[in-house]
């Protein structure tokens, strides 16, 4: 049924290019009507040969006739490419950000447009694990709304909120939240070659250890606290563990770290907004 629709991504990075791919793979597209713009043509020019879809490296002309925009820049490259396709777009064109920390509000002003939709995936989506939280204003049509449910799901689970607050929230949270799983797979396999095992041997048993745990949360969807007690025997080698982790605050850091992490995506939204500017020909 989106076989019609018109779609430009803007910033085609790792991101954006896990997007391009699932539109192209589900089927639901047409590749034709679909393209990529950004600043880099060697780029751009490889995505229209891999995935058959057209290349551009000036934003204004990707966006002309669109009926969906993606955003997938880095949040300092917004002001750019808001005012390179300001003035550009249909009246009712919907613009899908996935840019951490600017408001729909902020888009909608630097943009001029009022169908806008942002959401937050994380790193797994890009072989179809992630998951992603997304907030609509008030103007997003139903098929618009239907239309952004199918973009997301291609990536993993989502979650449709009401406000717009979460977003910042799941960007520390399961947006960032790759970087402290990787970091604490790191840590164990870098603990399991200190004890004296091979570093492959070490990779297996942590990556197994992990798949297979959250696997095991999720068929007994038990609180996890009480999961981790059945583990832990009085005097044991799990008790020992996780004393020195509490003594030396791993919750607390844990806590803290995702804390700081909400706190810069909302301090990326407000230097966004003052750094406002006007012009409308710059690229990406």
């Amino acid at each position: 049924m989106f076989a019609k629709t018109k779609i430009a991504i803007i910033g085609p990075g790792v991101m954006g290019t896990a997007i391009l791919s699932s539109l192209v793979s589900s089927g639901k597209f047409n590749k034709e009507n679909i393209c990529a713009s950004g600043p880099e043509a060697g780029i751009v020019k490889s995505l229209q040969e891999k995935f058959g879809v057209t290349a551009f490296t000036e934003n204004a002309k990707a966006v002309e006739g669109a009926d969906v925009v993606l955003l997938t820049v880095k949040p300092q490259k917004f002001d750019l490419v808001a005012r390179s396709i300001k003035g550009h777009l249909k009246p009712d064109t919907l613009i899908f950000s996935i840019i951490a920390g600017v408001t729909t509000d902020v888009i909608s002003e630097k943009i001029g447009v009022k169908h806008v939709i942002r959401a937050m995936p994380n790193t797994p989506s890009r072989i179809g694990m992630g998951i992603s939280v997304w907030y609509q204003t008030p103007d997003v049509t139903p098929e618009q709304n239907e239309l952004a449910r199918d973009i997301l799901q291609n990536l993993g689970n989502e979650v449709h909120v009401d406000d717009e607050s979460y977003l910042d929230m799941a960007t520390a949270l399961s947006g960032t939240g790759p970087a402290y799983v990787f970091l604490f797979m790191e840590a164990m396999i870098d603990a399991g070659v200190h004890m004296g095992f091979p570093r492959r041997i070490a990779e297996e048993l942590v990556i197994q250890t992990i798949r297979g745990s959250t696997e095991f949360y999720i068929q007994n969807h038990e609180h996890p606290a009480r999961l981790r007690n059945d583990v832990t025997s009085p005097g044991g080698t799990s008790a020992e563990a996780l004393y020195y982790l509490e003594k030396a605050g791993f919750r607390t850091a844990l806590s803290r770290a995702v804390w700081a992490a909400y706190e810069r995506s909302i301090e990326l939204g407000k230097g966004i907004n003052r750094n406002s500017s006007s012009g409308n020909n710059e690229k990406s």
